[in-house]
């Protein structure tokens, strides 16, 4: 059996333990057809407001990112930060019922692109692209938006532990010819890349020491990187386009694409390589900085491996 098979519908998901998720999943489903997208907004928001009284910590995590990123920001620029950063987050979970269950013809009308036309040319040439594309909360919309607009491509995912949540998940994902690799399986994320498709890559959190080096993220200047790009782009040679979906000020989803940076990457200069990513990711995370996932423990690996994981959060 190949261990990387995607979920299958068995009717042992149907066990009274799994109840809960199928609920709480179609409820999910309802709200965000039945309501007007202004009423899901004010609701998503407001949800992420009153959980965060539930989730003192991960308040506290987002509040120290934002310390450590930007040292120059006042403590009333931090605050304001965190507090939006918050009610997004909480959008965050109606932004992924609509990704999953709304019709293509309702999400299209929600997206709006800046400068897709490279990609389009880039698939023109039989050349893969890594889409790097960086932790933001409406990440799920960038990811099917790319498909609803007749451009699929394959995402990496960890499967969950729950198989009931994992096929939804799966299912939910994979609309509109989108495909899932697992996160173990690098040889389909290389095959992808030399069939000259489309893979998008976050590169952008923190994954522990293993494959990765210590380069600037901002104002932290050892922050634990992967050099996932640097293996990927050395064996395909695919372009690598970093994106963001930004949600702006009317509802709509923009989908940019910035200038490709594969030229002159460093493919065995791996610091070199990690902190370019870095720098690309920087730039599209400024775009809309209440919108990256500051809640992750982005910091928590430190180089100095006397010094204990999460040190710069024991404060």
């Amino acid at each position: 059996m190949n261990k990387y098979a995607p979920p299958k519908f068995s009717f042992k998901l149907l066990h009274p333990k799994y109840w809960g998720v199928w609920i709480s999943f179609g409820v999910l489903a309802l709200l965000v057809n039945l309501l007007p997208y202004a009423v899901l907004y004010k609701l998503g928001r407001a949800f992420g407001k009153y959980s965060s009284k539930l989730a003192k910590s991960r308040v506290k995590v987002a509040r120290r990112n934002i310390e450590l990123a930007f040292p120059d920001k006042t403590a009333e620029d931090v605050e304001r930060i965190v507090e939006e950063n918050i009610k997004n987050t909480g959008l965050a979970f109606i932004e992924m019922g609509i990704t999953w269950f709304w019709p293509t013809w309702r999400l299209k009308r929600r997206i709006r692109t800046v400068n897709l036309q490279q990609a389009i040319d880039f698939e023109d040439e039989g050349r893969g692209v890594l889409l790097c594309h960086p932790h933001t909360l409406n990440l799920e919309i960038s990811a099917r938006a790319f498909a609803v607009l007749g451009y699929p491509g394959s995402g990496v995912y960890r499967p969950n532990n729950n198989p009931a949540y994992d096929f939804i998940q799966y299912w939910g994902r994979t609309h509109n010819g989108n495909t899932l690799v697992d996160r173990k399986n690098v040889k389909e994320m290389i095959r992808v890349l030399k069939r000259g498709e489309r893979l998008f890559y976050l590169g952008d959190h923190d994954y522990g020491r293993n494959k990765s080096v210590f380069v600037p993220f901002f104002a932290v200047k050892d922050a634990c990187t992967t050099t996932g790009a640097n293996m990927l782009f050395s064996l395909t040679n695919c372009a690598m386009i970093p994106v963001t979906g930004f949600r702006d000020d009317k509802g709509h989803y923009e989908l940019n694409l910035a200038d490709s940076i594969h030229e002159g990457f460093p493919k065995k200069d791996l610091e070199a390589g990690a902190t370019l990513m870095n720098q690309a990711y920087e730039q599209v995370i400024l775009r809309q900085v209440d919108q990256w996932m500051w809640v992750h423990k982005r910091y928590k690996t430190m180089k100095d491996e006397s010094l204990p994981k999460g040190y710069r959060y024991k404060k």
